[in-house]
C-alpha cells in the first residue's frame, strides 16, 4: 500500500514538473517584462508584384530589417492584379498582422484593400505608390515628380546642341501614382519648350516584355526620335532591346536603378536611370511599422533620397 502510494507521488510530482517546465516555455515566447513587443508580432507586406526586381529588393530590405528587430513578417504578391491584391489583405487580416504595408498595384483598386485593413482596425503603410483612398498612416516612397524633372533634364543637356529633340515616353501602369507623377515631373521640364518635342508617348505597364513590344512599334510608327524616357528600368530594358535590333543608338533613360540597368548603362545600352532605394525603402516601412504597433506617431510622408546613375 505504501509503495502505491509513493507511486502515486511520483507520479503527480511529475506531472507538475511537466506543467512547470511548458508554462515556462509559453513565457519564453514573451519578452521579459519592460520589453515594449512581444516576439511573434506579425507585420504583413503586400507586393505589387515580385516579377520585378525593384520589388524583391523592397522585399529583401524589409525581410532583414524584421529579423533583426524581431518581428514576424509575412510577405504576399498581388502579382499586378487588384483582386488579387484584396485578396492577399484579407488573408493577412485573417492572420491578425499588427501593421499592414502596401505597396499598391493601382493607386485608385488599392483603396478597396485599404478600406478592408481600415475596417479591421489594422494601421496602413504604403511604399513607393500611393492610396487614391482609405486612411493611410504613412507613405513612403522617392519623389517621383523629383525624379521624372531629373531625367528631363539629364536628356535636355546631352542633347543640348540640337536644335530639335524628339524624345519618347513609355508611360508605367495607368492609375499608378508612380506613372502619373513621374510624368508630371517629365513634362514640367519638356513642356513649353520649342526646341523638344514628346513625339509618342504610351503605357508598357512597368513591364519588360510590354516595353519590347511598345518600342517596336513606336520604331515602325515614328522612327525618327532622339531619346527615350521609360518610367522605369524594365520598361527601358525592353527598349533597349528593340533599339539594338532596329540598329538605333539613342539616349535612353529608365527609372528605379535596378542591377540589370546599372549593367547595361555600363555596357553603354542605357545612358541613365534615376535610382531609387528599394531596400531601403523596405527597411524604413518596418521601421516605421514597428513605431506604429508601438502606439507612437509617424510622418505623414517619407521620403527616400534619389540619385542619377550614369557610365
Amino acid at each position: 500500500m505504501k509503495r502505491s502510494i509513493k507511486r502515486i507521488l511520483s507520479v503527480l510530482t511529475l506531472v507538475f514538473l511537466l506543467g512547470g517546465l511548458i508554462g515556462c516555455a509559453q513565457k519564453g515566447d514573451v519578452k521579459e517584462k519592460g520589453e515594449e513587443t512581444v516576439k511573434g508580432d506579425k507585420i504583413g507586406v503586400v507586393l505589387s508584384t515580385l516579377n520585378n526586381p525593384f520589388f524583391v529588393s523592397m522585399k529583401e530590405g524589409a525581410e532583414a530589417k524584421a529579423k533583426e528587430l524581431g518581428y514576424e513578417l509575412v510577405v504576399l504578391d498581388s502579382q499586378n492584379d487588384a483582386a488579387k491584391e484584396r485578396s492577399n489583405v484579407e488573408d493577412l487580416v485573417q492572420q491578425g498582422i499588427k501593421v499592414l504595408i502596401i505597396n499598391p498595384t493601382d493607386s485608385d483598386a488599392v483603396a478597396n484593400s485599404v478600406n478592408v485593413a481600415n475596417d479591421a482596425k489594422i494601421p496602413v503603410i504604403t511604399v513607393d505608390r500611393k492610396s487614391n483612398g482609405g486612411e493611410v498612416i504613412s507613405h513612403i516612397a522617392s519623389d517621383n515628380i523629383k525624379g521624372g524633372e531629373m531625367a528631363g533634364n539629364f536628356i535636355l543637356e546631352q542633347l543640348k546642341d540640337k536644335k530639335e529633340i524628339k524624345v519618347i515616353e513609355i508611360q508605367g501602369l495607368p492609375g499608378a501614382s508612380a506613372t502619373r507623377e513621374r510624368g508630371k515631373g517629365f513634362h514640367n521640364v519638356v513642356d513649353g519648350k520649342t526646341n523638344i518635342k514628346v513625339v509618342a508617348s504610351q503605357a508598357a505597364d512597368f513591364d519588360r516584355t510590354k516595353g519590347l513590344t511598345v518600342m517596336e512599334n513606336i520604331i515602325q510608327a515614328q522612327s525618327d526620335f532622339d531619346a527615350v524616357f521609360a518610367h522605369n528600368d524594365e520598361m527601358a530594358l525592353g527598349a533597349v532591346k528593340a533599339l539594338k535590333t532596329a540598329n538605333k543608338n539613342i539616349i535612353v533613360v529608365g527609372f528605379d536603378g535596378n542591377a540589370d540597368a546599372k549593367d547595361a548603362i555600363q555596357k553603354g545600352d542605357m545612358s541613365a536611370t534615376i535610382a531609387q532605394q528599394p531596400k531601403q525603402m523596405g527597411s524604413t516601412a518596418i521601421e516605421n511599422a514597428i513605431k506604429v504597433a508601438k502606439g507612437e506617431t509617424v510622418e505623414k510622408e517619407i521620403p527616400v533620397e534619389l540619385e542619377i546613375v550614369t557610365k
